[in-house]
């Protein structure tokens, strides 16, 4: 009796290899096809310069074309959605941000997409720290000093911003909710147009993006006070973190590498590893350095985690502000 459980024990184990033998070897096999990314934005932004970075490292790695596509519109949904029902075989990824998956969850009525049981994370890319500058007719010259002055002044500043559920709308939100202050609003199309009116005077202080805001920093045409990411920024590391003076505060705008969720995990597993060593490369994070980036590699569980605590922190931010785009 025990011999013929035994036997049809091993049978059963047979069979059960048999049938997952294709997978690991389609897994194993793979790339088998140029491999898609799509970009979610415009090409010659951030986004767009994270993906051709990985499409050229990763053509190194596994000798296969990997092609950037850029997919832009409605806030980056338009790309994510076209990934979240692509074939989860890995030959299609998706450079996401921060906006698709930890903000736009909140801030659209309707999201084509669910941005945590759609996708598999593969990994962090990098953290883009926004800048805090003022106007330098404001009297504070260091973060205490501003939210001393935005206390004793309840309402009365106005803070701008690259429109309504952006990272710069939203750091300023952010702020605002952990400091107890005041600000009124102020939304432009544009990172662009947000430094000229600040320093034009017509807006008193901004969030705004590091490779605009520290030009102008250094020019005395704005004063900086502190950057959003945990750690000071290479590029500007005489100007401390806001979370030296108001603990726990943390603001970045962050890319990631998605696949479509039930990817296989060694095609998964490949991926995360080939990112780590693209960003170890000294020219990589030269070039990062240049632009404010920080390379913030992550394993997928690693990065599954740091998603769902954005999405804790960003989601009562975006309740707050009172942003909300119908979908």
């Amino acid at each position: 009796m025990k011999q013929l459980l035994f036997a049809a024990g091993l049978g059963s184990v047979l069979a059960l290899g048999g049938a997952i033998t294709p997978a690991f070897a389609q897994a194993d096999a793979w790339p088998t096809r140029p491999v898609r990314i799509v970009v979610p934005f415009a090409a010659g932004g951030t986004t767009d310069l994270f993906g051709r970075l990985l499409a050229q490292g990763f053509a190194e790695s596994f000798k296969q074309s990997f092609v950037v596509e850029n997919r832009a519109g409605a806030g980056g949904n338009i790309g994510a959605q076209q990934v979240a029902r692509a074939e989860p075989d890995g030959h299609t990824l998706l450079v996401g941000t921060v906006s698709t998956h930890a903000i736009n969850p909140f801030l659209y009525t309707r999201l084509p997409f669910d941005a945590v049981k759609d996708f598999q994370p593969v990994s962090l890319i990098a953290q883009l720290p926004n800048m805090l500058v003022v106007n330098p007719r404001l009297p504070a010259t260091d973060l205490a000093g501003l939210i001393a002055h935005l206390r004793a002044n309840p309402g009365k500043l106005n803070y701008g911003s690259s429109g309504a559920g952006t990272s710069t709308h939203l750091a300023a939100e952010l702020f605002k909710m952990m400091t107890g202050t005041d600000m009124t609003h102020i939304p432009y199309r544009s990172s662009g147009e947000v430094m000229n009116n600040l320093t034009a005077g017509h807006i008193d202080l901004a969030f705004d993006n590091m490779t605009l805001a520290w030009p102008q920093a250094q020019a005395g045409t704005v004063r900086a006070l502190g950057v959003t990411s945990p750690q000071r920024s290479a590029t500007a590391p005489q100007v401390p973190t806001i979370a030296e003076s108001l603990a726990g505060f943390e603001a970045t705008s962050w890319h990631g590498l998605f696949a479509p969720a039930g990817t296989p995990a060694r095609i998964v597993e490949r991926l995360s590893a080939d990112v780590a060593r693209i960003l170890a490369d000294p020219a990589t994070r030269t070039r990062f350095a240049e632009m404010g980036a920080i390379p913030s590699p992550l394993s997928p569980a690693a990065f599954a985690a740091f998603i769902a605590a954005e999405q804790r922190k960003w989601e009562p931010v975006v309740k707050a502000s009172g942003a909300r785009v119908d979908g």
